[in-house]
């Protein structure tokens, strides 16, 4: 049986992706972000949260990161910051846990003999597409404190295998979406403010493209990412192959949602000009030809289960629709 690491499996990707492991028969340690309450974020509604070990602690700290990697056979790394907006106010923050907690990570798994670092970037390292599909020769531009961290981050990966031979693979996602995902996001603030009933749709810019991906997919990404030493030393892009703009997404959820709310643009929600990514599409043929992989979830597939979870009380009312949280 093999030891798994997940950093930042207390949050959306990182607690499906645990559950994903946990039934694949993996032995998992799961790390939560240190924090006074003994709260574990997502790790505590799981349904095998009783077979996995959960610790608590921080990637910031480069000999936690040692102590915990110890005996283990493959880190998912998922541990980030990763709200675009709040990155604009605190910069610092982003650099201190998304470049050094992975230069911490990266050390401590070549210090310990680690077999694979799985490690997550995102479409954001791209900016506004230059030409589409976006595949991974796309050049990087670092339209927000966030992208820069991830760019950073993605540089110290990739630079302990060319440089140390650690088997790492920088897997970057699109844009992920599903069951748990913070309503800062898009299609979960769409689908919880129908759900909760507001007079509104309040959100920004509708004319950005996005490239969707159902949560199930991406873990399962991961999953067989990880399996293959194919695609040591790659970074590989995981999406839809699948281009749709903020407006139609908000026009599909209010369809399956049976929905006539007005929609009503609000400044706040809004990236300034330049940072803003205008559009992003996945070109996902690397992924494939490497090791077969494709998507199960259609978009509207996808849709149709995250609103069905939104819909359950229990959970809606873990969200504050009524607030704008960066």
């Amino acid at each position: 049986m093999k030891n798994v690491l997940i950093t930042g499996a207390d949050g959306f990707i990182g607690s499906h992706l645990t559950e994903k492991l946990c039934k694949e028969g993996y032995n998992i340690t799961a790390l939560s972000q240190y924090n006074s309450f003994n709260n574990w974020g997502w790790l505590d509604s799981i349904n095998c949260k009783n077979e996995i070990r959960i610790i608590s602690g921080d990637i910031r700290d480069s000999n936690f990161c040692n102590e915990m990697t110890r005996n283990i056979d493959i880190v998912f790394h998922l541990a980030a910051l990763i709200a675009i907006p709040y990155s604009y106010i605190a910069p610092q923050s982003y650099i201190d846990t998304n470049i050094t907690g992975t230069l911490n990570i990266c050390q401590a798994a070549k210090n310990n003999h680690v077999k694979r670092v799985i490690h997550t970037s995102t479409s954001e390292v791209y900016g506004s597409a230059k030409y589409v599909p976006i595949d991974e020769n796309h050049m990087l531009q670092p339209q927000s404190p966030y992208s820069a961290s991830k760019i950073g981050a993605d540089s110290i990966a990739m630079s302990f295998f060319s440089a140390f031979d650690l088997p790492v693979t920088i897997l970057r996602p699109f844009n992920t979406f599903g069951p748990r995902q913070s309503a800062r996001a898009v299609i979960p603030n769409i689908i919880s403010q129908i759900a909760s009933n507001e007079e509104y749709i309040s959100i920004g810019d509708l004319s950005p493209t996005r490239d969707f991906s159902y949560v199930e997919d991406t873990c399962n990404g991961f999953y067989e990412v990880s399996k293959s030493e194919k695609t040591i030393g790659r970074t590989l892009n995981l999406g839809s192959n699948f281009e749709i703009s903020i407006e139609d997404t908000v026009n599909k959820i209010k369809e399956l949602m049976k929905s006539d709310k007005p929609v009503k643009i609000d400044k706040k929600r809004i990236r300034p000009k330049d940072s803003e990514v205008n559009r992003l599409f996945c070109d996902n043929s690397l992924i494939k030809n490497l090791i077969g992989f494709k998507l199960e979830h259609s978009f509207k597939d996808g849709l149709v289960k995250t609103i069905d979870w939104f819909a359950q009380e229990e959970n809606l009312k873990k969200y504050k629709t009524s607030i704008y949280n960066i």
